[in-house]
């Protein structure tokens, strides 16, 4: 799939302007899945406590520049068009930014469980220590922040356009214990490490070797775009699925979206997706991410002027499986 680099947000899988959408092909049964893991599902003790039933429904929603007052504005409208509010809400932090910011103190002030993105830096270099001091400032403003979260360090760092930083699986997994063994000793255990590549990864085996393990990991994740395959919800998450029900952890799904295709294949998509989540209660969160680009190549996870698309977002949203919130 094509992967693109959102400035200040993340990354998701788009239609280049020039390529003539796909139709899907048929969608599986549900039944294609993998058997549904039995847990528990249990961190190493760290963030926020996991639901024992249900999941949580968030979002990421991309605003035109980074002022806090904007970013809120578009998590209000984004709720408004869904007609819920959000359980968890998503931040983006370059390697060098101080968090967290105005805009996540805020965001939990208004009720929801926060999850970071963490960029990362070169892997080599992390474990040299010459980053160990920032690293401390960074943990020590997270445990200060007194209040359970979602550190999602690093996140699809099995894109392939992220080696020349990540360089290798064995790399990669050094820096995660180096890192997050700062977090230790500095006393930041109300972060939640959550380990997220691709659910294409998945698929071609490039995802799995980048594990840190579970004894370094509380919550496993994916993320999951159609792409201009259109491949389905159920395609993708199978082999997520499969690798993660042999693992105590929850999982995540850090990032979702479809990109605008033929008619309706943004609501069958979104709506094999609602019908799938309560079969696999390891799943125990599902953040959509909304944003949409006028540069090349153009594409939008928005729904402007796509009303069934809206339709099945909100049922999707408001399905009692995801109407849990933070601590209920």
């Amino acid at each position: 799939m094509v992967l693109l680099a959102v400035a200040a947000a993340g990354c998701t899988t788009v239609v280049p302007e020039d390529e003539p959408a796909v139709p899907a092909r048929p969608s599986p049964t549900l039944k294609q899945l993998p058997a549904a893991a039995s847990g528990p599902f249990t961190t190493t003790g760290r963030g926020p406590a996991v639901p024992e039933t249900g999941a949580w429904f968030g979002a990421f929603v991309n605003a035109q520049n980074r002022r806090t007052g904007d970013q809120l504005e578009a998590i209000d409208s984004f709720e408004d068009m869904i007609d819920r509010p959000l359980a968890l809400a998503h931040s983006f932090h370059p390697w060098q930014d101080d968090f967290p910011s105005t805009y996540d103190y805020e965001l939990v002030h208004r009720g929801k469980l926060l999850m970071i993105s963490w960029a990362g830096t070169d892997t080599r270099s992390i474990v040299t220590g010459v980053y160990d001091e920032e690293i401390k400032r960074r943990a020590a403003a997270v445990r200060d922040f007194r209040t359970p979260i979602l550190l999602r360090y690093r996140w699809e760092m099995d894109r392939p356009n992220l080696f020349n930083v990540v360089h290798s699986p064995e790399d990669y997994v050094a820096a995660w214990k180096h890192v997050r063994s700062i977090f230790t000793e500095v006393g930041a255990d109300n972060a939640a490490w959550v380990w997220c590549p691709h659910a294409d990864g998945f698929m071609d085996g490039r995802a799995q070797p980048y594990y840190p393990g579970d004894d370094q990991v509380d919550w496993l994740c994916a993320d999951v775009y159609s792409g201009p395959e259109m491949y389905t919800f159920t395609e993708l998450m199978a082999p997520v699925l499969e690798w993660a029900r042999h693992r105590p952890r929850p999982l995540l799904i850090g990032e979702f979206g479809v990109v605008q295709g033929e008619p309706g294949q943004r609501s069958a998509w979104l709506n094999e997706m609602r019908l799938a989540l309560p079969q696999h209660p390891q799943i125990k969160g599902v953040l959509y991410f909304s944003t949409a680009t006028d540069s090349r190549p153009r594409y939008a996870t928005t729904f402007d002027n796509e009303p069934d698309a809206l339709k099945a977002l909100t049922m999707l949203a408001k399905d009692p499986w995801l109407t849990r919130q933070p601590g209920h």
